[in-house]
Protein backbone atom coordinates (compact mmCIF):
# COMPACT_ATOMS: atom_id res chain seq x y z
CA UNK A 1 0.00 0.00 0.00
CA UNK A 2 1.40 3.40 -0.82
CA UNK A 3 2.07 5.13 2.25
CA UNK A 4 2.44 9.03 0.81
CA UNK A 5 4.16 9.78 4.77
CA UNK A 6 6.48 7.29 3.84
CA UNK A 7 10.04 8.42 2.30
CA UNK A 8 10.45 7.48 -1.03
CA UNK A 9 13.44 5.17 0.14
CA UNK A 10 11.03 3.58 3.20
CA UNK A 11 8.51 2.83 -0.11
CA UNK A 12 11.35 1.51 -2.14
CA UNK A 13 11.84 -1.41 -0.01
CA UNK A 14 8.22 -2.40 0.55
CA UNK A 15 7.10 -2.90 -2.74
CA UNK A 16 5.63 -6.41 -2.00
CA UNK A 17 2.71 -6.63 0.09
CA UNK A 18 -0.89 -8.35 0.86
CA UNK A 19 -2.64 -8.27 -2.64
CA UNK A 20 -6.14 -9.35 -0.97
CA UNK A 21 -5.97 -6.32 1.65
CA UNK A 22 -4.36 -3.88 -1.32
CA UNK A 23 -7.09 -4.44 -3.67
CA UNK A 24 -9.87 -3.67 -0.61
CA UNK A 25 -8.12 -0.01 -0.29
CA UNK A 26 -7.69 0.55 -3.30
CA UNK A 27 -11.50 -0.44 -3.92
CA UNK A 28 -12.34 2.23 -0.92
CA UNK A 29 -10.53 4.94 -2.01
CA UNK A 30 -11.93 4.37 -5.43
CA UNK A 31 -15.23 4.63 -4.15
CA UNK A 32 -14.64 7.82 -2.13
CA UNK A 33 -13.00 9.53 -4.76
CA UNK A 34 -15.98 8.83 -7.10
CA UNK A 35 -17.99 10.62 -4.43
CA UNK A 36 -15.55 13.51 -4.85
CA UNK A 37 -16.12 16.24 -6.91
CA UNK A 38 -13.67 18.19 -5.67
CA UNK A 39 -11.29 17.76 -8.51
CA UNK A 40 -13.59 16.60 -11.33
CA UNK A 41 -15.73 18.85 -13.30
CA UNK A 42 -18.48 18.12 -15.95
CA UNK A 43 -16.11 18.85 -18.94
CA UNK A 44 -13.39 16.78 -17.38
CA UNK A 45 -15.80 13.65 -17.29
CA UNK A 46 -16.65 13.48 -20.83
CA UNK A 47 -12.99 13.81 -21.33
CA UNK A 48 -12.10 10.96 -18.98
CA UNK A 49 -14.34 8.51 -21.29
CA UNK A 50 -12.50 9.68 -24.01
CA UNK A 51 -10.21 6.71 -25.31
CA UNK A 52 -6.66 6.76 -24.59
CA UNK A 53 -3.99 4.31 -26.35
CA UNK A 54 -2.11 3.37 -23.35
CA UNK A 55 -5.28 1.81 -21.44
CA UNK A 56 -4.30 -0.47 -18.56
CA UNK A 57 -5.28 -4.25 -19.00
CA UNK A 58 -6.94 -5.69 -15.58
CA UNK A 59 -9.04 -8.28 -14.51
CA UNK A 60 -11.79 -8.62 -12.31
CA UNK A 61 -9.60 -9.06 -9.46
CA UNK A 62 -7.34 -6.33 -9.82
CA UNK A 63 -8.06 -3.04 -9.00
CA UNK A 64 -7.21 0.16 -10.79
CA UNK A 65 -3.74 0.93 -10.06
CA UNK A 66 -3.41 3.99 -7.65
CA UNK A 67 -1.48 7.23 -8.04
CA UNK A 68 -0.90 9.52 -6.03
CA UNK A 69 -0.05 13.30 -7.51
CA UNK A 70 1.60 15.90 -5.50
CA UNK A 71 1.11 19.62 -7.44
CA UNK A 72 0.72 23.04 -6.89
CA UNK A 73 -2.90 23.89 -6.56
CA UNK A 74 -3.18 26.36 -9.56
CA UNK A 75 -0.94 23.75 -12.12
CA UNK A 76 -3.32 23.18 -14.74
CA UNK A 77 -0.86 21.04 -16.83
CA UNK A 78 -0.99 19.02 -13.63
CA UNK A 79 -4.48 18.44 -14.16
CA UNK A 80 -4.58 17.32 -17.56
CA UNK A 81 -1.60 15.23 -16.68
CA UNK A 82 -3.96 13.81 -13.97
CA UNK A 83 -6.76 13.54 -16.34
CA UNK A 84 -4.65 12.11 -19.32
CA UNK A 85 -3.69 8.67 -16.71
CA UNK A 86 -7.57 8.50 -15.23
CA UNK A 87 -8.36 8.06 -19.06
CA UNK A 88 -5.38 5.16 -19.48
CA UNK A 89 -7.14 3.43 -16.06
CA UNK A 90 -5.49 5.13 -13.35
CA UNK A 91 -6.84 5.72 -9.89
CA UNK A 92 -4.91 9.76 -9.36
CA UNK A 93 -5.22 11.16 -5.95
CA UNK A 94 -4.66 14.61 -6.67
CA UNK A 95 -3.22 16.54 -3.52
CA UNK A 96 -2.47 20.31 -3.73
CA UNK A 97 0.77 21.44 -2.23
CA UNK A 98 2.48 25.19 -1.93
CA UNK A 99 5.32 23.15 -1.10
CA UNK A 100 6.42 21.17 -3.74
CA UNK A 101 10.15 21.42 -2.83
CA UNK A 102 9.67 19.80 -0.02
CA UNK A 103 7.60 16.65 -1.51
CA UNK A 104 10.70 16.36 -3.94
CA UNK A 105 13.22 16.76 -1.45
CA UNK A 106 10.98 14.02 0.94
CA UNK A 107 10.91 11.40 -1.93
CA UNK A 108 14.28 11.77 -3.52
CA UNK A 109 13.61 13.25 -6.50
CA UNK A 110 17.26 14.53 -8.07
CA UNK A 111 17.47 18.18 -8.99
CA UNK A 112 17.98 17.63 -12.39
CA UNK A 113 14.90 15.10 -12.92
CA UNK A 114 12.49 17.56 -11.40
CA UNK A 115 9.11 18.92 -12.93
CA UNK A 116 6.30 20.43 -12.24
CA UNK A 117 4.73 17.75 -10.48
CA UNK A 118 5.19 14.36 -8.40
CA UNK A 119 3.41 10.96 -8.05
CA UNK A 120 4.31 8.17 -6.59
CA UNK A 121 2.56 4.79 -7.40
CA UNK A 122 3.45 1.29 -6.11
CA UNK A 123 6.90 2.70 -4.47
CA UNK A 124 8.24 4.43 -7.85
CA UNK A 125 8.16 8.24 -8.02
CA UNK A 126 6.89 9.73 -11.64
CA UNK A 127 8.05 13.12 -12.01
CA UNK A 128 6.28 15.56 -14.30
CA UNK A 129 4.55 14.63 -17.56
CA UNK A 130 5.34 10.70 -18.11
CA UNK A 131 3.09 8.84 -20.83
CA UNK A 132 0.74 6.63 -19.20
CA UNK A 133 2.34 3.73 -21.03
CA UNK A 134 5.34 4.43 -19.85
CA UNK A 135 4.01 4.26 -16.50
CA UNK A 136 2.15 1.19 -17.30
CA UNK A 137 5.84 -0.27 -18.81
CA UNK A 138 7.45 0.71 -15.85
CA UNK A 139 4.74 -1.29 -13.61
CA UNK A 140 4.94 -4.45 -15.79
CA UNK A 141 8.66 -5.11 -16.00
CA UNK A 142 9.33 -3.51 -12.68
CA UNK A 143 13.41 -2.42 -13.11
CA UNK A 144 15.38 -1.47 -10.21
CA UNK A 145 15.11 2.29 -10.68
CA UNK A 146 13.64 5.00 -8.49
CA UNK A 147 11.34 6.15 -11.05
CA UNK A 148 10.56 7.76 -14.33
CA UNK A 149 10.76 11.48 -15.18
CA UNK A 150 10.41 13.98 -17.86
CA UNK A 151 12.52 16.80 -16.51
CA UNK A 152 11.10 20.47 -16.89
CA UNK A 153 7.78 20.51 -18.84
CA UNK A 154 7.91 19.66 -22.37
CA UNK A 155 5.53 21.13 -24.52
CA UNK A 156 4.23 18.31 -26.14
CA UNK A 157 3.69 15.67 -23.51
CA UNK A 158 0.07 14.91 -21.99
CA UNK A 159 -1.17 17.65 -19.76
CA UNK A 160 1.01 19.81 -22.23
CA UNK A 161 -0.86 19.37 -25.15
CA UNK A 162 -4.33 18.68 -26.46
CA UNK A 163 -6.27 15.49 -25.51
CA UNK A 164 -5.27 13.05 -28.20
CA UNK A 165 -2.19 14.26 -29.55
CA UNK A 166 1.36 11.97 -29.49
CA UNK A 167 3.95 12.74 -27.12
CA UNK A 168 6.82 13.90 -29.26
CA UNK A 169 10.45 15.55 -29.21
CA UNK A 170 11.63 14.08 -25.66
CA UNK A 171 13.49 11.48 -23.90
CA UNK A 172 11.26 10.19 -20.33
CA UNK A 173 14.11 9.02 -18.25
CA UNK A 174 14.70 6.29 -15.72
CA UNK A 175 16.50 7.95 -12.59
CA UNK A 176 18.36 6.22 -9.53
CA UNK A 177 18.30 7.90 -6.35
CA UNK A 178 21.72 9.55 -6.92
CA UNK A 179 21.11 11.01 -10.15
CA UNK A 180 22.20 8.59 -12.87
CA UNK A 181 19.44 8.41 -15.33
CA UNK A 182 19.29 6.02 -18.67
CA UNK A 183 16.59 6.99 -21.72
CA UNK A 184 13.56 4.91 -20.82
CA UNK A 185 11.92 5.63 -24.16
CA UNK A 186 12.20 8.26 -26.67
CA UNK A 187 9.23 10.05 -27.93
Amino acid sequence: MINPQKTGEEMMKNRGGNCSATAVILLVGVLLVACDNSTTTAGSRTAQMAPDTAKIETTSSDAAPEIVMYKSPSCECCTGWAEHLRRAGFNVIENKRDDMNIIKVQYGVPEKMASCHTAIVDGYIIEGHVPAEDVTRLLRERPDVAGLSAPGMPMKSPGMQPVGQKPQGYDVLAFDKDGSASVFHSY
